[in-house]
């Protein structure tokens, strides 16, 4: 979709100031969070795609508002609330005892799920939506071939920047196959398709003025390319 979450390109938001010497989490629930979202994540309750079309739905507002992990806490919450994983009510009573036990409102019985072992955490994440598929898909493309970015303006979750539908580009390598974004997010399946390292230069993005002897590489998948 064409929100606030895709900026490339976009002008009037300030200088971009790097925290010097930044740790991985400036607090402990943003801790809890990263595991709280990797466990349900490896459980299979959502899958990364469904998770991130969450968080670009955010009103500009908020999402320019909140920080990076109020956006994972809101969206993680709606997604398990759209899927039936529990009702509002379920997690307003959650916050209501959290400080009557250490463990108000954990799952307990057959519901309950296995726990992610420690070794596992970083695999899973790192993995998360790109994990290939083994699905004999003919490519649409190959290494050198010309591109064109197709003119996409989805209402729903997508992967092609606003900044490159349209620009020319071309083909470096073939990644495989995986699963398309697009439809993922939206429980319409893996739609599985080759994914590309794609170069474009980048005066043909951002015009005359940028460097006449820089480029970028974007991965894409086939659906979003036609060639040029």
């Amino acid at each position: 979709m064409n929100g606030i979450h895709d900026m490339g390109g976009m002008h009037g938001f300030g200088p971009i100031n790097p925290e010097i010497d930044e740790p991985v989490f400036h607090a402990d629930w943003e801790r809890r969070m990263f595991a709280l979202w990797t466990a349900a994540f490896a459980a299979g309750m959502y899958n990364d795609n469904e998770f991130r079309f969450a968080v670009e739905s955010r009103s500009p507002a908020d999402y320019l508002n909140d920080s990076y992990y109020e956006h994972w806490l809101i969206c993680m919450e709606q997604v398990l609330i759209n899927k039936g994983q529990f009702e509002r009510a379920d997690l307003e009573a959650i916050w209501a005892n959290a400080g009557n036990s250490a463990n108000a409102g954990a799952p307990s019985g057959e519901g309950a799920k296995q726990a992610l072992p420690a070794d596992q955490v970083i695999p899973v994440f790192m993995t998360g939506a790109s994990a290939r598929v083994d699905a004999d898909v003919a490519p649409k493309f190959k290494s050198g071939d010309a591109i064109i970015a197709r003119n996409l303006n989805p209402a729903g979750h997508t992967r092609l920047p606003r900044y490159l539908r349209g620009r020319h580009g071309t083909i470096e390598s073939d990644h495989g196959v995986f699963g398309y974004p697009d439809t993922m997010a939206h429980g319409d399946g893996e739609t599985p398709q080759h994914v590309y390292c794609v170069r474009f230069s980048a005066r043909e993005v951002w015009g005359e003025s940028a460097p006449s002897r820089d480029s970028f590489y974007v991965d894409m998948w086939d659906d979003y390319l036609d060639p040029a």
